[in-house]
């Protein structure tokens, strides 16, 4: 055990050492705001730094039929950004759709959709290499359902205190009711 967490140290997969140290110590994870992610320009950012507002997490990808989602995030994003943070966690695991290096994916964000919202570096959110915060995303009970994501663009929405409190398909729009309902 012990070597494989060297392993993880030297690997820099720290969220995976956090979560295998608290479980090992009996602790559980209650809340987002355990985790930490890195940002597409590589910085290190602590969720606990929203604690106070709601996030909603979306797993993107550049070409994807849902890709023009992007639009009406960066539009959720103007209009309840006082209270809400959005942030787009690219991923490349659903017939390979997103670009391949973070700077594209960023260009590409960037040119075509103005956005200016949270972006992670690409990550997994599905498999055995998934991101530790999307496993813990994807197994957590909430109001709707929990399982594997099954394409990009999903949602999960995350209450003032970082519980998960609500899951939407791909096919939920940013602006439909279903989901500025709970950002009221």
């Amino acid at each position: 055990m012990f070597n494989f967490v060297v392993h993880l140290y030297k690997t820099n997969n720290m969220n995976t050492i956090l979560l295998i140290l608290t479980l090992l110590v009996g602790g559980r994870i209650n809340n987002i705001y355990d985790y930490t992610l890195k940002t597409i320009d590589g910085k290190e950012v602590k969720l606990s730094k929203f604690k106070g507002k709601k996030i909603l997490v979306v797993n993107t990808a550049s070409k994807c039929g849902y890709t023009p989602q992007y639009e009406e995030l960066e539009k959720l994003h103007k209009q309840y950004g006082k209270n809400l943070v959005i942030i787009g966690f690219p991923a490349g695991n659903f017939g390979r759709q997103e670009l391949a290096t973070n700077s594209a994916i960023k260009e590409f964000c960037t040119a075509n959709y103005g956005v200016t919202f949270l972006m992670s570096e690409k990550v997994s959110v599905k498999g055995e290499d998934i991101n530790p915060l999307f496993k813990y995303l994807t197994e957590t009970q909430n109001a709707d359902f929990t399982g594997e994501i099954k394409w990009n663009f999903e949602k999960f929405l995350i209450n003032e205190k970082g519980q998960l409190v609500h899951r939407f398909r791909s096919k939920v729009t940013p602006l439909s009711a279903e989901i500025t309902q709970n950002l009221k």
